[in-house]
């Protein structure tokens, strides 16, 4: 093919050098260990840093004369997707796209894998039309394409028929050699793999009156992604349980259990619970992807100004900090976020934590426990026998807890945790109502964060239009200006239609100054002291939230479904 004839890779590094992307030193020193490690003089200049992939793949596009193609704005089309299998495209890092006149069109990383071309043509039967673009975005729309509820379905059925014949559905015995049938193991495997691909937190198994739903909670939203016979639904679950080191024949109890699953370049942990209904025993798999465990500060979503503040906090050597938000508004990420920031050679750091999400090497984790009389509240008192520097507490729930804790951070020890409420001052009133005196409350906190997750606008189909009339008014109230139209995602292959793509936080924070103090001791009311904390700098959800639209981040609907219940 005459696409595929190439010039070498000196033509390649003269333009680098002519277009100034590389000088001549580095053209020089790429070249030397090029020479000694044998590799490919692409991925010595990656390897560098030199070019980041979209350069380099616009680089060669240029060079071969090759189209671009980028993969997250254009996808690709089911009926090439259809023409190889999945382990074809991961084996050859490739992806069909379109055909056009007898033709398909292929992204490829690298066009000049003459091999690659010709077992792609012989495989298809067609002439093959390579167009250029990443590695990354090639595996992404691999793991977007080819979708594995087809292949679940044809792994189920092949149990044997005489059991998923079976009537009593909800009573079914499943036997040990049933569970360890190959086509129930990869069913659950690929649903799990698929989960994780699509950056879901949580795996939800519902038996329902006529079929069993599958539904995976993604960026905070739950959306149904495959429903099954009825009839697969004890072998599935037992399964689950077997994985989680549960007991199969127990199925009218709630049991919890833990997953290491191997996802091939890295292990995932998941939290297994289960719990019976009129319709049987449903499950839910909770994934903790270390892959997104362990982010910084100023990636979760803190605005500089507001990341200053905290941090500020932070670096306070005793007091306490409380994370306050409902459920799912991020903040044990913002605790992992805040733990990596400390220094955990020089200060003894403890975590009572209920569960243990996700392992930090040098730092000590201790699990709460009820049965073994390991709560917070005596896991804390515990711990203060340990010599802590600092103390992560993963929720403060009871007044025991609340006591101990603030007693800590009274007596030279930083103490982090977190409270169900909706707002920085509501802490307050949350801490006072579980029994602490106002004067405790004020002397032992530093400052307190409000938080929620708002999903963040897609980077690949966003576009400015106009709103709905009730999301303008409420931007341009909080604002103070006028705005017709906003950045939103219209939706597109990366984000599944849903315009969205991942989470970021929106914040609050509240510095306790020495006039909050006072006002605290003295049992202010809630209006005034949120208009002292207003004054003396704090940023509100809402206004935080918008600032956010503001900045094309996220969209007023975010911010409204999320905050307006506290506005």
């Amino acid at each position: 093919m005459k696409s595929t004839e190439v010039k070498t890779p000196k033509d390649l590094s003269q333009m680098l050098v002519e277009a100034e992307v590389i000088t001549k030193e580095q053209l020089q020193h790429v070249t030397e260990l090029q020479r000694k490690s044998g590799d490919k003089f692409e991925r010595v200049l990656l390897r560098q840093r030199l070019l980041t992939p979209p350069q380099l793949a616009l680089f060669i596009s240029l060079q071969l004369g090759i189209p671009f193609v980028n993969l997250k704005k254009e996808g690709a089309k089911a009926d090439a997707v259809k023409l190889i299998s999945e382990a074809t495209a991961r084996k050859y890092g490739v992806i069909p796209i379109d055909i056009t006149d007898g033709s398909v069109v292929v992204a490829m990383e690298d066009p000049r894998d003459v091999e690659a071309l010709g077992d792609l043509a012989a495989m298809m039967m067609k002439r093959i039309e390579p167009v250029i673009s990443t590695s990354q975005d090639i595996q992404e729309t691999i793991d977007l394409n080819y979708r594995v509820g087809g292949e679940i379905e044809e792994q189920l059925s092949q149990i044997p028929a005489s059991y998923r014949s079976s009537v009593a559905v909800k009573e079914t015995r499943v036997s040990a050699e049933t569970i360890a049938q190959a086509p129930v193991v990869r069913a659950i495997d690929l649903l799990i793999k698929q989960a994780v691909r699509d950056r879901a937190s949580d795996v939800h198994i519902e038996p329902q009156e006529d079929r069993l739903r599958i539904r995976y909670r993604i960026d905070g939203i739950l959306g149904d992604v495959m429903t099954l016979p009825l009839s697969v639904h004890p072998a599935l679950l037992s399964r689950v349980k077997v994985m989680a080191g549960l007991n199969i024949a127990e199925r009218r109890r709630s049991q919890d259990g833990q997953i290491t699953f191997d996802m091939g370049d890295r292990e995932v942990d998941i939290r297994v619970a289960t719990s019976n209904t009129i319709q049987g025993e449903m499950a839910v798999l909770r994934i903790l992807d270390k892959a997104f465990a362990f982010l910084p500060l100023p990636e979760i979503g803190f605005l500089p100004d507001i990341l200053g503040r905290y941090n500020q906090m932070v670096k306070t050597p005793f007091g306490m900090i409380l994370i306050s938000g409902p459920t799912g508004a991020g903040k044990t990420t913002t605790q992992y976020a805040t733990v990596n920031t400390l220094d955990a050679i020089g200060r003894k750091i403890i975590t009572i934590e209920d569960p243990v999400e996700y392992h930090f090497t040098n730092i000590n984790q201790m699990q709460v426990n009820p049965a073994a009389g390991i709560t917070f509240a005596t896991g804390l008192r515990s711990c203060m026998r340990l010599d802590p520097d600092v103390i992560l507490v993963g929720e403060i729930r009871d007044a025991e807890t609340s006591q101990i804790g603030t007693q800590a951070a009274l007596t030279g020890h930083l103490v982090l945790s977190s409270v169900h409420a909706n707002d920085t001052v509501s802490t307050i009133i949350r801490m006072i109502d579980l029994g602490l005196e106002p004067f405790l409350i004020a002397s032992a906190l530093i400052g307190i964060v409000a938080q929620r997750m708002v999903r963040r606008v897609c980077l690949y189909c966003s576009q400015s239009r106009e709103v709905a009339p009730d999301e303008r008014e409420a931007y341009e109230r909080e604002m103070n200006e006028e705005r017709k139209e906003f950045i939103v995602g219209e939706g597109c292959n990366s984000c599944a239609g849903t315009g969205y793509l991942g989470r970021t936080g929106i914040f609050e924070v509240m510095l306790i100054t020495e006039n909050i103090r006072r006002m605290i001791v003295i049992s202010a009311g809630s209006d005034d002291i949120r208009r002292q904390a207003h004054q003396e700098g704090m940023v509100s959800l809402w206004h935080d939230g918008m600032l956010k639209v503001k900045m094309g981040i996220t969209t007023p609907y975010e911010v409204i479904r999320n905050v307006f219940s506290i506005s």
